[in-house]
């Protein structure tokens, strides 16, 4: 029987120390701009453009900018000699200033503002506590935002009731068409997204068909063609005397054209779930919408997060769309007060949509920051 070597080792090697964490302001640039040697470079690259580029924005955007005046003359450069010539002095916020109100509401009277100022407050008081984890009564704070605070905007905005003078949509513009149009997509495009997502992936094959021709539909085409069905060939269908409301129209389109992608989006966290989670709740005896309620849909919910969010944040940036069938959100009411002889310079335009494209960076920012809290939050949940 041949002999057998058993190796015992007798000699451990002694203890590293843990690694030093290094939480200082050297520590973090080490790890984030100076890992490697490629990130060295970009990173001296980053702030040689910087130090270029930033010192001339700031002096244009700030420093050299009129932030006071009454009309195109207080943004314009002034020689010596009195000449006005065609170079560009700063950022002409006195424009901005003097237009605010237009860029907010469009041409809503301006004796009748305290209307769509109370449903921002409105809106504001009710989004808040829901985006707060720890404020309790998720459900009645839903509830008042998604129902009773769509009814009481349409009673305010539009008016025609209890004494309040009617303003009709078409005086609507500003920020306030980019705020409805894209409160309306996200609260109607999710559910309708949820409800489209498992028609598609639904065992009857009507339904299942009927999901796929209407996705495959809408997402086959660019937003602009829904937007003009829903103005032009939309009334066709209808009775003589009988129309819908152009603003109306446009939620409608655009309320479409987001379910479909989101239907999209929905469907990839649903393949995602794992078969087992579908035979376990079936082994507990869950009928279909419970299944759905209680096992699949919070977790494939989940998991899309970031695709929801995206879908969202390019339905708040494709508002200005609306442009074409003559609704001005922001951006089209900002373009359009380019051809207003009292404030043609040079830099009123830069100065406009520069304004309009920060208001939009605002909002889509804040929308990207939750996602993320939404996602950490989550993690650390499943984690705990």
């Amino acid at each position: 029987m041949a002999e057998t070597t058993i190796y015992v080792r007798d000699r451990f090697l002694a203890p590293e120390a843990p690694p030093v964490s290094d939480s200082s302001v050297i520590g973090w640039m080490r790890r984030n701009l100076f890992a490697s040697w490629s990130d060295g470079a970009l990173t001296i690259l980053a702030a040689a453009a910087l130090a270029y580029f930033l010192p001339a924005a700031i002096n244009w955007l700030f420093v050299s900018a009129v932030w006071t005046g009454a009309d195109r003359t207080a943004c314009l450069t002034v020689e010596q000699g009195g000449q006005l010539p065609a170079g560009w002095s700063g950022a002409c916020w006195a424009y901005v200033g003097d237009r605010f109100v237009q860029f907010m509401f469009g041409s809503y009277p301006r004796d009748e503002l305290w209307r769509p100022l109370t449903v921002v407050v409105l809106f504001v008081a009710l989004l808040v506590p829901l985006l707060i984890p720890k404020v309790p009564r998720k459900g009645l704070n839903a509830l008042l935002l998604l129902v009773a605070l769509p009814i009481v905007s349409y009673v305010l905005l539009l008016g025609g009731w209890f004494g309040l003078r009617h303003v009709e949509t078409s005086l609507w513009g500003g920020l306030m068409v980019t705020l409805i149009i894209s409160f309306v997509g996200i609260a109607v495009s999710l559910p309708v997204g949820i409800l489209l997502a498992l028609g598609r992936r639904s065992e009857m094959p009507i339904v299942k068909t009927a999901c796929i021709v209407f996705i495959e539909l809408i997402r086959g085409v660019p937003l602009i063609t829904v937007l003009f069905m829903a103005s032009v060939l939309l009334p066709l269908f209808l009775t003589p005397g009988n129309n819908i409301d152009k603003f109306l129209r446009a939620l409608i389109g655009v309320s479409i054209f987001a379910s479909a992608y989101m239907a999209e989006v929905i469907r990839g966290g649903l393949q995602a779930i794992p078969k087992g989670q579908y035979e376990a709740a079936d082994a507990l005896g869950l009928n279909y919408f419970h299944k759905m309620t209680f096992i699949i849909l919070p977790q494939a919910l989940k998991l899309v997060i970031p695709g929801i969010v995206n879908t969202f944040i390019g339905m708040f940036k494709d508002t200005s769309l609306v442009t074409i069938i003559s609704m001005y959100d922001l951006l089209g009411i900002v373009k359009a007060s380019f051809g207003d002889s009292g404030w043609i310079t040079p830099v009123t335009p830069l100065t406009g949509l520069i304004f309009a494209g920060f208001v939009f960076w605002i909002f889509c920012f804040s929308m990207s920051r939750y996602s993320a809290f939404v996602e950490r939050r989550l993690d650390k949940s499943q984690t705990r």
